[in-house]
């Protein structure tokens, strides 16, 4: 079976596709695509934008209100999990989370540069394929002082290709 393949539409950025590995994190690309199918993911923002380490969205819309869904298991080595062997390289697309293991939903982040320290932390889960350079042009937009973009990066569409 051929993996997944998503497009996100980034509002005045452009579009960013990745390929997902269920064979590596099984329930978490199954959730992320039940978003995707839902619609969840539109209108919602990369709130949380580190140069040179990752770009993270998922949970806030444009008012900085947050946007809920239920928490799945952690699908990492140090979660019990060891299957998932994804390294947190450029490009990666990651869940994130709170300290508690199993605590991810709907947040992601897109890997800006290698970050070994997350490997075996944080449930790998995809690789962007296409679209590499708008990952590069909102990890260097201007931030406050909680990482937060200082324009909205909307993310008007997840899709399935």
């Amino acid at each position: 079976m051929e993996n997944p393949i998503i497009k996100f539409t980034v509002k005045d950025f452009g579009e960013i596709t990745a390929e997902l590995y269920p064979d590596k994190a099984p329930k978490t690309v199954e959730n992320f695509l039940k978003l995707v199918d839902e619609g969840f993911f539109s209108g919602l923002i990369f709130h949380r934008v580190i140069c040179g380490f990752m770009i993270q969205g998922g949970g806030y819309n444009e008012d900085f209100q947050q946007k809920h869904t239920a928490a799945i298991k952690g699908e990492f080595a140090s979660n019990g999990f060891r299957q998932n062997d994804i390294k947190h390289t450029r490009g990666v697309l990651s869940m994130a989370r709170t300290m508690v293991k199993d605590s991810a939903s709907s947040q992601f982040f897109i890997m800006h540069q290698n970050a070994p320290h997350l490997d075996g932390e944080y449930a790998a889960f995809g690789m962007v394929t296409k679209g590499i350079e708008v990952v590069d042009e909102i990890a260097e937009l201007p931030t406050d002082y909680q990482d937060c973009p200082r324009v909205n990066v909307v993310i008007e569409k997840v899709e399935r290709v």
